[in-house]
């Protein structure tokens, strides 16, 4: 019996080459599209669960008055190691550096240069290559590379014991070869460097400060501390009592982060790049869902379309004793041939479009047909697929009546036509959803790619200050200014992208003296306002003609408002920022110094006396040469530094890769996933088309056109797309204004986006339905007839 099951199977794929294209090509898609995504969301919720004691892992962040910061002081981790006892071990991490090392005559500057304590791998389970866990990172000296740093400086070589000459005057040991930071880490070094090393350097871990917060700091619990909501609670308040005693001036709170949870919650400030978003995470795990559920929804449209055909087949098998059980199961059988069929085919469609798909993810996922777990979900999903897909076409055409059938008088009832419709309709209310998305997502990327930050963002070259070149700031205002290609330049600490340094003590006429809001500050010089076309409200900038400006301040409008001051009476009151008194001078208009996901919050800006980083403004056309001529000033300065530079706007552009690249997989996947709704709602017409073809023939025998016929056909789709809208609207208002709220500047959600997805989905329904319909309505009635 199952050979002959298997034998009418196959025999239904290859007889309608067409049908069985459609069918498993719908299935094959839909499969591989929800694969791809869901590795992408296994992905993201692995991160950082490969530590071996990943559940008593956390790390301490802080709440400064609204101010939520991933970092905390050098002082913290050995005190809560050494008060509280439930902390078995404690570490700390520095933020990413940008280092200059050297082997021989090659010299790079390197991005993800990490400072640790010397229990950095005892904590966390990286893997060590070659040294010893216990001894790596005990001597100040010593550094620690990835398997590519050390393919990269040393080829061949073993690295073990060589010498990396760090900022052309620092020999450091390799003592040990970590294997490179897995992707699914929050952490992703290439060196670390011991914190002893650092602490020879600065005085802030040297004497473990309590009030310079700019390291990360990590716990550990012990193994026989239940991870309980009542235990952290405790432990977090105790961590707080500590603080107290150590900050007595700053409000500040503190908070206990689970390891495995960093990538996915809420953005911290001063936290490390390449953070996820759980919500990102939620809504592709959603499409993926919406995916396969379109792709059985077509199975379940194109099996019910051919019913016709296979009407006399049921009946005759019901005469000859078949019972309805023994068809449900052939149907059944003969949808999970197909769902297997697809699964191998959407199996090789991911091995090949995976590289594509990881490059425009930034991920490196894998597919291993080795991995027995994953094989098992696929084949699982593969029989829930055939079973979920198969079932409806099972008992549908099961219960055919054989007398009907072989007399030629069956009818489809209105119950089965009410559920095919209600499919029909869902994969109309997901493909107005995802259009919808896919409009907002494109207008908010594109609105913050042309915001106006309050300065002008094009054309502007920069080049940090290096080495040698930070004791020659004069020599180098002379170079630059005597070069027409560099003579529009500035001098800044930092560049107003993603600006994290600030300070409490801060203290102006009339303050709250409860007040601690965290104020971030800009050193910078008197060409600022000119390079960055910053708007003066009131005052003046720096001036070198005013030789009192080195204790002036200039404030902008958020800055002014919350010290009570207004454009008319701001200048001249006296401000102290960090124990230095002055006046303010001028007040900016309000300027983005951070991205878009934050409100712009009050800044102030001092003169600068030491530099940071030179930034020029240039012209498109003179780009290369003004690269050049700045290269040829590095040199002159700085000749055992290479030369780099960068472009202010590619780093705004860069803040917003995550979302980018978002937008992009759910462009990508909206698309796919109209395309295969587009399959159902050819079914449907297919079959609606089939049992109205004798309708359609007595129709045009008395003078119904073409057109009649066509709008006869299409005007279920209309009613069906009508229905649709009302009930995708709201959901993807809903859905979008809840992404839209991670921003604190974004567009508008405008009821022309709705009409577009709307008739995007009615134009997409009739073309989908056209080709079957205008088939339908140029047939010679003669032949639809033929049998009456």
């Amino acid at each position: 019996m199952l050979k002959n099951y298997f034998k009418i199977a196959f025999r239904n794929l290859t007889r309608h080459k067409a049908f069985s294209f459609l069918n498993i090509s719908g299935l094959a898609i839909g499969m591989a599209c929800s694969i791809l995504i869901l590795l992408w969301v296994q992905h993201e919720l692995s991160y950082d669960r490969f530590h071996a004691n990943k559940e008593q892992i956390f790390r301490v962040t802080c709440n400064a008055t609204g101010f939520k910061a991933a970092v905390s002081p050098p002082g913290m981790a050995e005190q809560l190691k050494k008060e509280i006892p439930g902390i078995k071990a404690s570490t700390r991490v520095s933020k990413p550096d940008t280092e200059l090392f050297q082997v021989g005559d090659h010299k790079f500057h390197e991005k993800n240069v990490f400072y640790a304590d010397s229990n950095f791998l005892q904590l966390f389970s990286f893997t060590l290559v070659k040294g010893k866990v216990a001894t790596a990172m005990l001597r100040p000296d010593a550094i620690m590379i990835t398997e590519d740093m050390a393919k990269k400086y040393f080829g061949d070589e073993n690295p073990m014991g060589k010498i990396i000459k760090k900022d052309n005057k620092d020999n450091l040991i390799v003592t040990g070869i970590l294997a490179n930071a897995p992707s699914n880490s929050h952490l992703k070094f290439d060196f670390v460097l011991p914190m002893s090393f650092l602490a020879a350097r600065d005085n802030n871990v040297k004497n473990n400060s309590w009030t310079n917060f700019n390291f990360y700091t990590y716990i550990q619990l012990n193994g026989s501390v239940p991870v309980t909501s009542s235990i952290l609670s405790k432990i977090n308040q105790r961590i707080n009592s500590i603080a107290k005693e150590h900050v007595k001036d700053l409000k500040v709170k503190f908070n206990l982060q689970p390891l495995t949870s960093i990538h996915l919650d809420p953005a911290l400030q001063i936290d490390l790049p390449g953070h996820g978003n759980i919500q990102y995470v939620n809504t592709f795990f959603i499409v993926a869902l919406f995916i396969m559920g379109i792709a059985c929804i077509n199975f379940m449209n194109l099996s019910t379309a051919r019913s016709a055909r296979r009407a006399k087949e049921v009946g005759l098998r019901k005469v000859v004793g078949a019972g309805r059980i023994q068809l449900i199961f052939q149907f059944l059988g003969e949808s999970l041939m197909i769902s297997f069929l697809s699964l191998f085919l959407a199996i090789a469609l991911v091995f090949s479009l995976l590289p594509a798909f990881n490059s425009l993810a930034e991920k490196t996922l894998t597919l291993s047909v080795t991995d027995g777990n994953l094989m098992f979900s696929l084949l699982s999903i593969a029989i829930l697929t055939g079973l979920v897909a198969g079932s409806y076409p099972a008992l549908f055409l099961s219960g055919f009546k054989p007398i009907k059938v072989l007399k030629g008088k069956l009818s489809i009832g209105g119950g089965n036509l009410l559920f095919r419709n209600g499919l029909v309709l869902l994969q109309f209310v997901v493909s107005i959803i995802l259009l919808a998305g896919t409009i907002i997502v494109y207008k908010q990327l594109n609105f913050i790619k042309n915001k106006n930050l309050g300065f002008e963002k094009n054309n502007l070259l920069y080049m940090p200050m290096n080495g040698e070149m930070w004791g020659k700031k004069q020599a180098l205002q002379n170079l630059l200014k005597g070069h027409p290609l560099t003579n529009d330049f500035t001098i800044i600490s930092d560049l107003p992208t993603n600006l994290e340094s600030g300070s409490t003590n801060v203290q102006w006429e009339g303050k709250d003296p409860t007040s601690q809001t965290v104020i971030p500050s800009i050193d910078i010089d008197e060409n600022f306002v000119n390079v960055f076309q910053v708007k003066m409200l009131e005052g003046r900038s720096f001036s070198s003609a005013f030789k009192g400006d080195s204790s002036s301040y200039v404030v902008n409008e958020t800055a002014m408002k919350l010290m009570g001051f207004n454009v008319s009476n701001a200048v001249g009151k006296q401000l102290t920022f960090d124990d230095r008194k002055g006046a303010i001078i001028g007040v900016v208009k309000d300027f983005n110094f951070k991205p878009l996901q934050y409100a712009i919050e009050p800044v102030v800006l001092r003169l600068g006396k030491w530099g940071g980083i030179v930034v020029i403004r240039t012209t498109s056309a003179n780009t290369a040469s003004s690269i050049k001529a700045l290269e040829n000033i590095s040199l002159q300065l700085n000749p055992s530094y290479p030369f780099s530079y960068n472009f202010f706007d590619k780093d705004l552009e860069n803040q917003y890769r995550g979302e980018q690249q978002m937008g992009k997989i759910f462009n990508l996947f909206a698309i796919l996933a109209i395309f295969i709704s587009c399959l159902g709602l050819y079914g449907l017409s297919a079959f609606m088309a089939e049992q109205r073809t004798k309708e359609i023939g007595v129709r045009k025998v008395l003078g119904a056109s073409v057109f009649n016929i066509l709008f006869l056909l299409s005007g279920n789709f209309t009613r069906l797309i009508l229905i649709a809208v009302f009930i995708a609207v709201p959901v993807s208002w809903y859905a979008i204004d809840t992404w839209l709220q991670s921003f604190a500047y974004r567009v508008d959600i405008s009821w022309l986006i709705f009409v577009a997805a709307s008739l995007t989905a009615l134009f997409i329904a009739w073309l989908t339905v056209s080709y079957e319909s205008v088939k339908a309505a140029i047939m010679n009635p003669v032949k639809s007839l033929r049998s009456e």
